[in-house]
């Protein structure tokens, strides 16, 4: 995310944004909203419509700051899609910390379970969301549900994925296949800016809907989508707070 990004929208799937270095400010027509900073998470459920905007503060825009962080659409059922709109506000000190037996490997659960062990976001459709930290030469295998599809994304540095050992580096994304287990390994020499493997391990239960989505919103079907642009023309969905 560059200094000055800014997002407004009025999407009904619940949107993640995890920020691991740096601020997020974040407003909303519904009366969420907060500031988040190292390893905080923010996580809104858009649900029947409203409008947010979210962007660093002025002040680490004018210094010239960075932020690291990423943000993540999560999709709702049919039959969810037109919930009333939440915000949690998950900070960094309540997740769930687990390490491997031998170390190697820092696991914040952020939400969903793992192991038996929850993360303390609160999710409509069933998912987990893991940031694994391993050190050099390191390696993880993490039970995962069967009925969970699967994938990492590398935040930084060198590794592998799968008993196959796929190599995988910053800013790839690997998808598992069926299975219980998710293996993730650290290479054993990392690049001088990245000592460790950073990555973001996900997965939920597939919806296996009709999908449609333009700019912000998405729906079902064509219909629903051309209802939400009236919506938001309309004025339905609110308005921000004024800072």
């Amino acid at each position: 995310m560059p200094p000055g990004a800014r997002c407004c929208t009025s999407a009904p799937p619940p949107a993640a944004t995890y920020i691991i270095d740096g601020i997020f400010d974040h407003q909303d027509s519904h009366g969420g909203g907060g500031t988040i900073t190292n390893g905080d998470t923010q996580w809104m459920t858009a649900g029947s419509g409203l409008l947010h905007i979210e962007a660093p503060p002025e002040h680490l825009v004018v210094s010239g700051g960075l932020f690291h962080g990423l943000q993540l659409w999560v999709n709702l059922p049919a039959k969810d899609k037109m919930m009333a709109p939440r915000y949690q506000d998950i900070r960094g000190g309540s997740v769930q910390l687990l390490t491997s037996p031998d170390g190697g490997a820092l696991l914040r659960v952020i939400a969903g379970e793992l192991d038996g062990h929850r993360g303390p976001g609160v999710t409509h459709s069933p998912i987990t969301m893991v940031h694994a930290t391993l050190a050099p030469g390191a390696e993880v295998t993490l039970p995962w549900r069967e009925d969970f599809n699967g994938l990492a994304y590398v935040l930084s540095g060198r590794g592998s994925v799968g008993a196959e050992r796929r190599p995988v580096h910053t800013g790839q994304t690997a998808v598992f296949g069926a299975g219980s287990s998710l293996t993730v390994r650290a290479d054993e020499k990392q690049d001088s800016h990245t000592p460790d493997l950073d990555v973001v391990l996900l997965g939920g239960r597939p919806i296996r809907e009709p999908m449609e989505h333009y700019g912000p919103f998405v729906m079902n079907t064509r219909a629903e989508l051309a209802q939400a642009f009236e919506d938001f023309r309309a004025g339905r969905l609110g308005t921000v707070p004024a800072a």
